[in-house]
């Protein structure tokens, strides 16, 4: 968990954002106290590796619908 001070989240937020894309949590504090929390939203987090080894894959047999291949997660 990082902990950041409310002027270091002001004047850091986009480096403190892509921290919590990859899943880390950011405490803000204000004189030292802790104010609020930065959480990923559930669902999404990407997995790169997962990503491309999808892609990578090609597509799909003919004949898979929508629902089969989330059955399968693989949407």
């Amino acid at each position: 968990m990082k902990v950041a001070t409310v002027a270091n989240a002001k004047s850091h937020l986009s480096s403190l954002l892509a921290d919590v894309e990859a899943g880390e949590e950011v405490v803000i504090t204000r004189r030292g106290r802790p104010i609020a929390r930065l959480v990923p939203e559930p669902g999404i987090a990407c997995n790169w590796d997962t990503l491309e080894a999808w892609v990578e894959s090609g597509p799909p047999a003919p004949g898979v619908t929508v629902a089969q291949l989330r059955e399968q997660d693989l949407l």
